[in-house]
This record gives structure tokens, sequence and C-alpha cells, in this order.
């Protein structure tokens, strides 16, 4: 099992009728033969209890908190409670269970600001169930932007989602807005905005000297000159020339239909996409079970599975936890990095 000087990793529950509890059982009980780095599991233990015992799990779970999280680890789950108010069935989610899935993130946020965890990975929410409560954030990604600016009192970064697996990275620019929205949502402020937090990050956190851009354009052909939109000369173009001016390697607007395929990959470390799908559907494609959802322009490292909550076949045994797992490792990474670069500092 892997052992190192900094801070456990902050885990959140996510929703506990989806597979997130799941999940997690399955790469504690795993954790030596995965050199597992070590989490504080964030939410409520009766629901690891109940759901290790469904899945024919072994497991035991013990109340921690960060600093005592490490010692437990090996022989249980560590756990800082945050309770749920209403019985958890698997696969019905139950929107007066919100409060405590929000507050498990809260709480990830705070210890990790505070440098009592190391990073936080987030298990899967489901918005539709925190909506009916009240919640008035597109996803995670803007509401860690939003408790980001709360803690310090400054405004946050622009947040960035970014799909790291082992053959892509991909950066939505638009992120969680309809698709008709997309072209007024679209400015040549945002692009180089997004673009340049991701460049910073791939450099600081992900130790890439001197990252390499390739920026889908919007339309069709890149917009073909103009005949199959204006957007792509007016907005992307412009945007890209900036970034060339401001000193990275940025090259676009270029055809999304030709920016995928293996040698079109290996001329970039990261694509930015000009909408959700533009850059998930090829992140997916390319390593469902294994890509990062990463958080870019937080104080903090960020991470989770690129997946949803499957309600469908939570509690079933049936769920894979490679890409938790793929979440797990790249946050002690990035966050083991961040802490080199600070002692060198």
């Amino acid at each position: 099992m892997t052992t190192t000087n900094i801070p456990p990793l902050a885990l959140t529950m996510g929703d506990p009728a989806g597979i997130g509890p799941d999940i997690t059982l399955a790469l504690w009980a795993a954790r030596e033969a995965l050199s597992l780095p070590s989490f504080l599991f964030i939410g409520d233990a009766q629901v690891l209890r109940e759901r290790a015992a469904v899945l024919g799990h072994d497991i035991a779970v013990a109340a921690a908190e960060p600093e005592t999280a490490g010692d437990i680890f090996p022989k249980a789950i560590p756990v800082l409670a945050a309770d749920c108010p209403a019985p958890v069935v698997p696969g019905a989610p139950d929107s007066r269970n919100a409060g405590a899935i929000t507050g498990a993130i809260e709480t990830a946020v705070a210890l990790t600001m505070a440098g009592r965890t190391s990073a936080v990975v987030t298990n899967p929410i489901a918005k539709a169930v925190l909506y009916d409560a009240g919640f008035g954030f597109p996803g995670h990604t803007e509401f860690l932007a939003d408790l980001t600016a709360k803690a310090t009192g400054q405004p946050s970064l622009l947040p960035v989602m970014l799909l790291a697996g082992p053959k892509l990275r991909a950066v939505p620019v638009t992120i969680h807005i309809p698709l008709k929205d997309v072209p007024a949502a679209l400015t040549e402020d945002l692009i180089v905005e997004t673009a340049t937090i991701t460049e910073r990050d791939l450099r600081e956190r992900f130790g890439i000297a001197r990252p390499r851009l390739a920026i889908a354009g919007l339309n069709p052909h890149a917009g073909e000159g103009g005949a199959l939109g204006l957007e792509d000369d007016a907005i992307v173009r412009p945007a890209v020339v900036r970034l060339r001016a401001a000193g990275m390697d940025a090259v676009g607007p270029l055809p999304a239909d030709t920016m995928f395929h293996d040698a079109a990959r290996a001329t970039y470390d990261v694509a930015l996409c000009m909408y959700h799908d533009q850059a998930l559907i090829p992140a997916k494609a390319l390593g469902f079970d294994t890509s990062v959802n990463a958080t870019l322009g937080l104080p903090f490292v960020r991470t989770s599975p690129d997946h949803g909550t499957a309600f469908a076949i939570a509690g079933k045994g049936v769920a894979r936890p490679d890409s938790l797992l793929a979440a797990l490792r790249l946050a002690a990474e990035l966050a083991a990095h961040e802490q080199r670069a600070k002692a060198g500092a």
C-alpha cells in the first residue's frame, strides 16, 4: 500500500443511493493489491456498513479525523460523519439527503484548504436530486468555485473542467448549458481565460514544461471560411492569436472531426473544445473506465470519476471502480507534485 508523508485524500460520499458506496468499498477491499492512496471518507458510515452487507463485503468502518485516517486506513475505512437524515435505499435517491451530500463536499473543501487533507475526490452526485432541494449550481465544478470564493473572500478563478485519461486530455470551454445557448456564451475572453488556466495548471500541477494546446472550432470544418458559421473566424481564431502572443503553444481553430485520431492526439497535450459533448464524447470513448474529471483553477486539487451515479446498478455488485481508482491516484499524484514544488520554492 502506498504511504506518503502528505495528509490523506478527502473522498466525499456523493449520492449515497448511487454507486459511490459500492466503488468505494470495492477499492478499499483491494487496497493492498492496488497500492491505494489513503483517504478519509466523508459521509454516512451506516450507509457504508449497510451497502457492504448487501454486497457481501466484510469491511470495517471506523470514525476518524484527518490526522488519524492514515493509521486507521490499513484496518478499516476511516469515516468523518456526514449523516443522511432519510433512509438510503440503493437506486432510490431522496432529496431529503441533499444537505448531507453537499455538506460532505463543503467539509472536504474546508479540510483541504486548511491542509488537513491533501486533495478533494468527489463521488458522483445527481444534480436533479439536489435541485429538488434548492441546490443553485449547474454541477460540482461551479459549486466548488463558489465554496472557494467564500472561503478566501476573493473571486475565484474560472473553474475549468478537465477530462484526463491515458489517451486524451480534453477541456470544454462552455460546460453545463444547453447546446442552443453555446454560440451566445462563447466569447474570445472566455476561450483565452480557459486556455490560460489550463496551460498554467498543466505546467504547475501536471509537470508539463510547455503544454501544447489544440483549440477546436465550434462549427463543422471550423466554419469552412465562414460558409458554415462565423464564430470560428470571429471568436475562436482571435483567441488563439492572443494565446500565441502571450507565449503559449496554441493552434486552432481546428476541425473537431479530425482532432481525436491517434496521430492527431500525438501533436498536443490538451484539446480545448467549445462545448460539453465536443470534449466529453471523445474523452469517454477513449477512456470510459479510466478517465478522470479534474477541476482546474482552484487553490486545491480536485478530481472525480468521469461517470454518474448509475442508480440502476447501485447495490448490485457490478459497478466498476476503475474511474474512481484513477481519480484517487491522480489526486494523490498531483497533491504530491504540488507539495514537492512548494518544498522546492
